[in-house]
């Protein structure tokens, strides 16, 4: 794997997986409780394993659509994180609401829309940041490098 889709893939994976963390299991901890939608112990390595897959998939999405596209980085950040978002919120929040069983659908909505948004305004520019610099350190010669 290349150093682009491994710092891209962290770029997804480190912030969704603290944020997911701390949003679940800490912050509104009582608020999903409530829901009844949850174990009593969640299975962190699953939803690590999980958010590894996601971060691959989406660094190769990243890649192959917005590397070379124009565009200002603001726009380009905002073009990712509309796709991201939507993509993450039809598999994390609609497919959860409509298959499981929980005391207010929408409740649940409100708080994974919430959680989705949060995390894609981190999500986006620290793809496109990581992305960015990994295109710049390929760019540098071996002997640039060595006389910085």
């Amino acid at each position: 794997m290349s150093k682009r889709y491994i710092l891209g893939a962290l770029a997804y994976l480190v912030p969704t997986f603290t944020l997911g963390f701390v949003w679940h299991l800490v912050l509104f901890k009582d608020y999903y409780e409530s829901l009844a939608i949850y174990r009593a112990e969640v299975i962190i390595p699953l939803g690590f394993l999980s958010m590894l897959v996601q971060s691959v998939l989406f660094a190769w999405i990243y890649d192959r659509i917005f590397t070379a596209a124009s565009g200002s980085a603001t726009s380009l950040i905002l073009k990712y994180a509309i796709i991201g978002a939507l993509l993450s919120w039809s598999f994390t929040t609609l497919a959860v609401a409509a298959k499981n069983i929980m005391s207010s659908v929408p409740r649940f909505m409100a708080i994974e829309t919430a959680f989705t948004a949060v995390q894609w305004v981190m999500v986006a520019p620290l793809t496109l940041l990581a992305f960015r610099a990994a295109r710049d350190a390929a760019s540098i010669s071996p002997g640039a490098r060595l006389s910085r």
